[in-house]
């Protein structure tokens, strides 16, 4: 998928880079070919964010992701090459795909920044995806129904905007910069063992069949010892 992605994404920008340098007017084809490139890049970056968690098991937030955001791809594409029809519903399927899709890369990133939180971070996590949830619904509600919203509505929804970044922002440096205080459990380095190089790891088995223990109790062993000098 990310070969698929990066290749698409730089033939469209070959396309553009040649539209730029030999096309004639922007407010013909070249105009189209430049404004596909940027479409086009957009979705690259917001299908690498929902491949953040393809190797975990949130893997279908992704997916879902991955597939809302087909729909405000294609209206842009189709919008940019094909004449005004001037219907609206085309254009509110647009941004509530757009918000949705939007929502779901953030949640992505939360989701792949944050695996194996500790207590702290894991509800942080949870009342920023309640923000982010909030947002989506604040925006989409507009969209949809043509509410007419007031002041208090839209300065409400300017503190959960505040909040869901804030909430992004301290989750990610939580959980991604910050070390765990003395006595809590930090359970990030659980998945050290399986990055150790193959020739270090097959070593490690062959020993502990030589000595006939499993190589957990063997690394443990010599941990111990090496603890106790």
């Amino acid at each position: 998928m990310v070969k698929v992605v990066v290749g698409s994404f730089t033939i469209t920008a070959l396309f553009g880079i040649a539209a730029l340098l030999f096309g004639g007017s922007l407010d013909g084809t070249a105009g189209k070919v430049l404004g596909t490139t940027g479409v086009v890049g957009v979705e690259a970056v917001a299908i690498l964010c929902y491949l953040a968690v393809a190797d975990s098991r949130r893997s279908w937030v992704g997916v879902a992701g991955g597939v809302v955001s087909l729909v405000p791809f294609g209206i842009v594409l189709w919008a940019i090459w094909m004449p005004e029809t001037g219907l609206d519903f085309p254009w509110r399927t647009f941004g509530v795909g757009l918000t949705l899709a939007a929502s779901l890369a953030q949640v992505c990133l939360l989701l792949a920044a944050t695996q194996r939180p500790r207590p702290v971070v894991s509800r942080l996590l949870g009342a920023t995806l309640v923000a982010v949830a909030v947002v989506a619904v604040m925006i989409i509600v507009p969209i949809v129904g043509e509410l007419d919203t007031g002041d208090v509505y839209w300065r409400l929804f300017g503190v959960v905007a505040i909040l869901d970044v804030l909430g992004t922002i301290v989750t990610i440096v939580l959980a991604r910069f910050v070390s765990a205080r003395p006595g809590e459990a930090d359970t990030r380095g659980a998945t050290a063992l399986p990055t150790l190089d193959p020739v270090v790891l097959q070593r490690l088995s062959l020993e502990a069949q030589r000595r006939g223990v499993s190589p957990s109790e063997l690394l443990q062993e010599l941990l111990d010892r090496e603890t106790a000098r």
